[in-house]
């Protein structure tokens, strides 16, 4: 299919056009303006469906690559295209853009302008995953930051503004770092180029360009790679969320409406990690050797300090936010582990199958706030009584988050494990200690949430009614793919092996290391 990513990667808008030009009055004007968003969302997951058959698994390279002058002047191009490690997160980004559609069904307040927003927010998502040119990276990612702060400042909780306003302030820092980075590389390009895969060649530099030559600065003693590195990694860290710049997220979580934390949980901390394996290792290797036991110690704070902060929640949402950094230092700590194939492997499906268990929690606790209009974990009790279908489901998904044998999230945590031991078996040890907190703060829910006699503010039959259809479908499909890769990883093992091998390779060069399989 020609210009298939194109289509992926701008069809939102056209929906969005749809959805703007709906008369105001038109009758039914907000249950015809849903409607168009969700065949929106789902005419990209068919094409993402596509895409994901259509893949050659025994190639490494980009694939479906789409090149055009954009602005000639100064080579800037138009370049699009995915590899084993994108095509995963695009998928990623259309199944959650499905699942939040349905989950927003119950927005009534200014519902054009909230799938407006939506739209937009699913282009910019889905062209960072896509783009190979640093200039479409940096606005596709800029595109992603203005719908989410509107959708958490206008559609969020109690203290909407504070946080919009706060994730906008930490996001822009990133992003000016992550831009004075991308002009240090194009400015000692042989050929101007914003070339991502061309960046990536350490033959395309200038020889006689002060990167190259690499002396230490002032600046405690970097050399101006190591300073682009840091750059990057600091514009990339902030959205991850590590640690010390993760105090954003718990605030946007609780304050955004359900699908926005969705999204958030399961789309973009990802872009995080994505960044850093897109542009950080490819283009920095040596650097990236060089501050990859930084990256480790960084990784088990996040993994314990996160089920720590997760255990002393009383809000539920809050908790989930709070694992969500916990498991986000998985990713890391499998990143740096490319002494087995085992650890990067596990990282990236790691990624992928925590916006899907995520996602899953965050809809659960948002239709348990829809019924109850508070998310304080001691102030239910018995539910499983009252809500047998939504307590199992909710049960489902914890157990997937704390790494059950069976369910998606085991298998990643395993991968990630079978790396770190191998090339950083210290820190391995430690982070471990982040399941046993993960199985104590997630049971601990579960008893104080659905077990023992029912709270009697509930005992009323209409008091707390029971999941939807229309909720049960949002959570479903999640719950299918948890457990069938839980079961039977393979399909997306295949889809990233040959990539990561090859970027395993360029890091084993680097570093020095042999890789064992």
């Amino acid at each position: 299919m020609a210009n298939i990513l194109s289509w992926l990667t701008f069809l939102p808008l056209v929906g969005m056009a749809v959805i703007l030009i709906i008369p105001t009055r038109l009758w039914k004007n907000s249950e015809l303006v849903r409607y168009v968003a969700l065949g929106t969302t789902l005419g990209c997951f068919a094409l993402a469906a596509w895409l994901f058959f259509a893949f050659d698994r025994s190639s490494s390279g980009m694939q479906f690559v789409e090149n055009a002058d954009w602005i000639p002047y100064f080579s800037i191009r138009y370049t699009l295209g995915v590899d084993g490690l994108s095509i995963l997160m695009v998928l990623l980004t259309q199944i959650i853009g499905v699942v939040g559609v349905i989950a927003s069904w119950n927005i009534n307040k200014a519902v054009k302008g909230y799938f407006t927003l939506y739209l937009l927010l699913q282009t910019g998502m889905t062209g960072v995953f896509c783009a190979l040119d640093f200039v479409l990276f940096y606005v596709f990612w800029e595109v992603m930051l203005l719908p989410m702060y509107f959708l958490i400042g206008i559609w969020g909780g109690p203290r909407k503004e504070y946080a919009a306003i706060k994730f906008f302030l930490y996001t822009l820092l990133g992003s000016v770092l992550m831009l004075l980075a991308i002009l240090a590389l194009y400015l000692n390009m042989q050929a101007p180029s914003f070339s991502i895969i061309a960046m990536a060649d350490p033959a395309n530099f200038r020889a006689d360009g002060w990167l190259v030559r690499n002396m230490p600065t002032w600046f405690f003693d970097l050399t101006p790679k190591e300073l682009v590195w840091l750059a990057f990694f600091v514009g990339f860290a902030i959205k991850i969320p590590a640690f010390p710049f993760h105090t954003w997220l718990p605030d946007a979580h609780v304050e955004a409406p359900t699908a926005i934390s969705v999204i958030l949980a399961g789309i973009l901390l990802k872009m995080g990690t994505y960044g850093i394996l897109r542009v950080n290792f490819p283009i920095l290797p040596a650097e990236t050797v060089h501050f990859a036991t930084f990256i480790a110690v960084i990784a088990v704070i996040n993994i314990v300090y996160g089920a720590l902060c997760a255990m002393a929640q009383k809000d539920l949402k809050s908790l989930v936010a709070y694992s969500s950094i916990s498991h986000m230092g998985y990713v890391m700590l499998g990143m740096v582990s490319w002494h087995s194939e085992a650890g990067l492997n596990g990282a990236v499906l790691q990624m992928f199958n925590h916006g899907t268990i995520t996602a899953m929690l965050f809809l659960l606790v948002g239709v348990v706030y829809d019924r109850a209009h508070h998310r304080r974990i001691d102030g239910f009790g018995g539910l499983w009584a009252k809500v047998p279908v939504f307590s199992g489901l909710f049960v489902v998904a914890s157990m997937a988050a704390l790494g059950l044998p069976g369910l998606s999230g085991f298998i990643s945590e395993l991968l990630v494990f079978m790396g770190a031991f191998a090339s950083h078996r210290v820190f391995a040890v430690i982070a471990s200690s982040g399941i046993v907190l993960g199985a104590a703060y997630l049971l601990w829910t579960i008893q104080r949430v659905f077990m023992g006699p029912l709270n009697p503010a509930y005992a009323d039959k209409d008091a707390m009614p029971e999941i939807s259809a229309r909720e049960v479908a949002s959570v479903v499909p999640l719950m299918i793919i948890v457990v069938v890769l839980g079961v039977y990883p393979a399909p997306a093992l295949n889809l990233i092996g040959p990539t990561l091998g090859s970027l395993l390779q360029t890091m084993q060069s680097a570093a020095g290391a042999a890789i064992l399989p």
